[in-house]
């Protein structure tokens, strides 16, 4: 029997991380009927992801609006998959991560007495602030479902100290690694591909990137927002100046809270290059080029691993420890002073340097995807 497989999400990192998923259940036409389902909690940045893996939804809410907060986003989503089950009727239904669409879908799913599987589950920092929303939102989501898709040995422990059974459970590795080597190895075998990438980031960057240094920056977590966010942008400026002759790289989020403090405190800087956010395609070439990596992000840490790169992440806490164990990633908060110093440690020590580089990546061999599919087709 041919089992109906809804996937719902809405947002470019959920997009990224599902890409792989579809295709691979998409391929198994004889036991998956596979809808895809967006809430588009972003809408232009989703876009850009669906196109890049060639992916159509078969429903759109469409929920993105201007100035909306998490009251209306929460109970748009959860009004809106009523609707979606009602009508479609899945079998199973796999939501990814910790956003606000992942909550508010297996709410709904759990209200709606559809089955929920849990893409990326166990994740945790045990504080309700950090990351605010998505802690919350993945400890719900781990109470309303009825399958858990862990990507690490730890995920798995985390849900089995809250009461999840372990048949429940699958380690699977991250997706995202599934994602991250198809756009390599799809680069790495299209020269006219390569090439126009070469020549998109020439005309963004004044500067040889494909043979200088350069720190590649990403921050736009809402818990940084205020005075943190000050504090990184006031590191970044300084380590410009101590540094003059390494380039930092900074796709800047479109969020107001991001661009305002962003532009007056950097945009002075030589050597700092302020660049519209990229695509998932070219972001991932200039992460495999960058020296280092600046972030508060949260798949950065997963993929900067995999090329090699050493990560500090500019949070208090991380819900991926793991890579903090195996070496590769370091938390630096949004401390002035830590930024500072770990970079500066980095780029003055090379044994540091190569320790972190050369660690070993916790989070998966780019097979993710089939481990998923392989329980899928178990369940009955």
């Amino acid at each position: 029997m041919i089992k109906k497989i809804m996937l719902v999400f809405g947002t470019r990192p959920e997009a990224i991380k599902m890409a792989p998923l579809i295709h691979k259940l998409k391929e198994k036409d004889n036991d998956f009927d596979v809808k895809i389902c967006l809430t588009s909690q972003h809408r232009h940045m989703l876009d850009q992801v669906l196109n890049f893996f060639e992916i159509k939804s078969d429903i759109d809410l469409n929920l993105m609006k201007p100035n909306q907060d998490l009251f209306n986003l929460t109970s748009s989503i959860l009004l809106g998959m009523r609707s979606v089950f009602s009508k479609h009727n899945p079998d199973l239904v796999l939501v990814h991560g910790d956003t606000t669409t992942t909550f508010a879908t297996a709410l709904a799913g759990y209200y709606a007495s559809v089955q929920i599987g849990h893409v990326e589950a166990g994740l945790r920092t045990y504080d309700l602030q950090a990351p605010f929303p998505e802690e919350f939102n993945r400890q719900i989501t781990s109470k309303l479902c009825n399958w858990h898709f862990a990507p690490t040995e730890l995920s798995q422990k985390n849900l089995i100290a809250e009461g999840i059974l372990k048949s429940k459970i699958s380690i699977t590795g991250n997706t995202v690694i599934d994602s991250l080597f198809w756009v390599l190895k799809r680069i790495e075998i299209d020269k006219n591909r390569r090439d126009k990438l070469h020549r998109n980031l020439d005309n963004i960057l004044p500067f040889n990137w494909q043979k200088n240094n350069f720190v590649l920056i990403t921050a736009h977590r809402r818990e940084n927002f205020g005075h943190s966010f000050l504090q990184i942008c006031k590191a970044v400026y300084q380590l410009a100046l101590s540094y003059p002759k390494l380039n930092f790289v900074y796709p800047v989020h479109l969020n107001p809270n991001v661009i305002k403090p962003v532009h007056e405190i950097l945009s002075d800087a030589k050597n700092v290059h302020l660049i519209k956010p990229q695509d998932y395609e070219p972001f991932i070439f200039l992460l495999k080029h960058s020296l280092l990596v600046l972030t508060d992000s949260g798949g950065v840490q997963e993929e900067a691993p995999s090329l090699g790169k050493p990560v500090l992440v500019m949070r208090q806490i991380t819900e991926r420890p793991e890579a903090v164990k195996a070496g590769t990633v370091k938390l630096v908060g949004s401390d002035y002073q830590r930024i500072v110093k770990g970079v500066t440690e980095l780029l003055n020590n090379e044994a540091k340097y190569n320790s972190m580089s050369k660690a070993h990546n916790p989070y998966g061999d780019g097979f993710a995807s089939e481990r998923i599919v392989e329980v899928l087709q178990k369940i009955k």
